[in-house]
């Protein structure tokens, strides 16, 4: 029986390799210690350690950095880390910003934001190193079991204005962004509307998520001269159940947020919205979201056509100061 070679010894003039850069440095069951090199980047970092590229902005907020340095050791969290964004001094908020149409002399008025200032304002926001996140990442959020960056941002558009497909859509490409768009179904395929071809087209980008926005767009918080309790909550429950599941039978979403005509509600519309199995309802109250905010009552923050962009940068309330003394 033939028997293998030993291995051959290592000569004795040889040394050990000197350790490179870019090494582990010490190493818990939470942290990582690394010492980055050239060309190492937040997004590289996290793909070695956390397995997901799109996570670099936790190394970045944990280390107070925008870029990784080489040679200058940072520390990579590996758990969930301060995931209600409570801080001595202050705690996180969540702006969502809200849309309607796009383009000069589209009939909007002042709901019609130019494609100049959306352009402009999303540029402001990459260049200033916020995080628009999907909508849907607020959940998580919400349940105090999901981190979401410093500095986040969600945009939403409601209606279904065609102009979203023809001027917003090339914008969000270009800059990478997630947005919502909140439709009311029966809009759908109308003058200035958009098509479910277009639908189709919005959501195959992988950068728009189509959701609910009611069946005729009617104020809910009204009801009809004479109707009675019954058919008060027939009719939402129509308003709500209908366009849900339209635009799943559809389109290939899930539909679990619901943004209210005219921005508002009461609590037989939040029943409702809760037994139909959403999760989140979108109100124009303006301001951020605390991990504390109610999920079915979430500020929205309008943005007009008629703002500049120094009123733009105003509505991004990313933290409030506590108020304990």
């Amino acid at each position: 029986m033939q028997t293998a070679a030993p291995a051959a010894a290592p000569s004795p003039a040889a040394s050990p390799a000197p350790l490179a850069a870019g090494r582990v440095l010490g190493r818990s069951e939470r942290f990582v210690i690394y010492q980055p090199i050239a060309g190492d980047t937040l997004r590289s970092i996290a793909a070695r350690f956390l397995g997901d590229e799109s996570k670099h902005w936790t190394v970045g907020d944990f280390n107070g950095i925008a870029q990784a340095e080489a040679d200058r050791p940072l520390v990579v969290p590996l758990t969930p880390i301060n995931p209600l964004g409570v801080y001595a001094d202050q705690y996180q908020t969540v702006p969502i910003l809200c849309y309607h149409r796009f383009g000069i002399g589209s009939g909007g008025g002042k709901m019609s934001v130019s494609v100049a200032n959306f352009a402009a304002q999303l540029d402001w926001l990459k260049r200033n190193d916020y995080h628009v996140i999907p909508l849907s990442q607020l959940i998580g959020f919400l349940e105090g079991r999901r981190a979401v960056p410093k500095r986040s941002v969600v945009i939403t558009i409601d209606d279904g204005y065609e102009s979203v497909h023809r001027l917003a859509l090339p914008q969000l490409r270009k800059h990478g962004f997630a947005a919502t768009l909140f439709v009311y179904t029966d809009f759908i395929g109308a003058p200035d509307a958009l098509s479910w071809a277009q639908l189709h087209e919005l959501v195959a980008s992988g950068l728009v998520d189509v959701q609910a926005h009611s069946k005729t767009h009617r104020n809910l918080m009204e009801r009809e001269a004479g109707d009675s309790e019954e058919r008060y909550k027939q009719m939402l429950d129509a308003e709500v159940r209908v366009p849900r599941e339209a635009l799943e039978r559809k389109l290939t979403v899930q539909v679990r947020q619901f943004a209210f005509p005219y921005g508002d509600a009461n609590q037989t519309l939040l029943d409702v919205l809760a037994r139909n199995r959403y999760q989140l309802g979108l109100t124009v109250n303006p301001g951020g979201n605390a991990f504390f905010s109610q999920p079915l009552m979430l500020r929205r923050t309008m943005v007009y056509g008629d703002h500049d962009l120094a009123a733009f940068k105003l509505k991004l309330q990313t933290a409030r100061a506590s108020s304990v003394p």
